[in-house]
């Protein structure tokens, strides 16, 4: 009798979520931090009805070499990461309108008015694939901020997932004049909610969070304002998280990895459904 070999566990594909942050009362920097929140299609299958922060796979011109030029603080950028930022800026144009962007040689992101001609000539292209993000910025001559987005977190979905994605997370503070909105194919919804909220909702079953979401959203709870958040993301030393499961007494346990600032790191996870005859 030979063994049935091991079935291989999917590739992770590389992906980039941003958290979008702005205070609870504008121009208040002092008031607590909300962060921007979609929820996901029913019919998409990854993640289908949770309420997520934008984001998405990598598309091969993310990493095209001629957007180095163009994008600010590059030059301390390492190839491989630059790529990540710059899907997230294209992820947060293309499913909530939000353009980390600047005409080239200005300081000042793009104000609102500029954007609207943008986001009509564009938004609904890239989301399509009829366009990418190099189209796009070399023919509104911009420059991508991809100095404003702070590294948070990276997480790899756990080998036993049908869909894995190899994720890094960003923070980047919202532009206070460009107004955030769910594209209304990938996501249904769109809401700005404090952590504390988000969490308390999903505690009480009016909101469907998947792992990785909750304990960004417990990290981000401490970071209590948009500048205390971004703070302790550039100080904090990132550790890659790929959890995994442990059965104990008859129960399962989620684990991540300590080291990467999460609190709580097991979870008991719900009984496994038992298969019924027929089906």
């Amino acid at each position: 009798m030979t063994d049935t070999p091991k079935k291989e566990p999917p590739p992770a594909r590389p992906a980039t979520t941003v958290l979008l942050l702005r205070p609870s009362k504008p121009g208040d920097a002092g008031s607590p931090l909300e962060v921007f929140m979609v929820v996901r299609h029913h019919a998409i299958d990854a993640f289908s009805g949770a309420l997520v922060f934008p984001g998405g796979k990598l598309e091969e011109a993310d990493g095209d070499p001629q957007l180095k030029a163009r994008c600010a603080g590059a030059e301390k950028i390492s190839a491989g990461e630059l790529k990540f930022r710059i899907a997230g800026v294209r992820e947060a144009f293309e499913e909530c309108g939000i353009l980390l962007a600047r005409k080239r040689g200005q300081r000042n992101l793009i104000a609102a008015a500029d954007l609207k001609g943008i986001e009509e000539r564009w938004r609904a292209k890239l989301a399509k694939d009829e366009a990418s993000i190099v189209d796009l910025v070399e023919a509104e001559d911009l420059e991508i901020a991809t100095d404003l987005m702070t590294p948070y977190a990276h997480w790899i979905t756990p080998v036993f997932a049908p869909k894995r994605f190899d994720t890094w997370f960003y923070l980047a503070e919202a532009p206070e004049d460009q107004l955030a909105l769910h594209d209304g194919s990938e996501s249904v919804e769109s809401v700005w909610i404090t952590p504390q909220a988000a969490l308390a909702e999903a505690a009480a079953g009016k909101r469907t969070l998947v792992h990785a979401t909750t304990k960004n959203l417990e990290l981000l709870a401490e970071g209590g304002t948009v500048t205390g958040a971004l703070s302790q993301a550039s100080e904090r030393k990132i550790v890659t998280v790929q959890p995994w499961v442990e059965q104990r007494d008859g129960k399962r346990y989620l684990h991540i990895p300590e080291g990467a600032g999460y609190r709580n790191l097991i979870r008991e996870m719900p009984p496994q459904p038992v298969p019924q005859a027929g089906r």
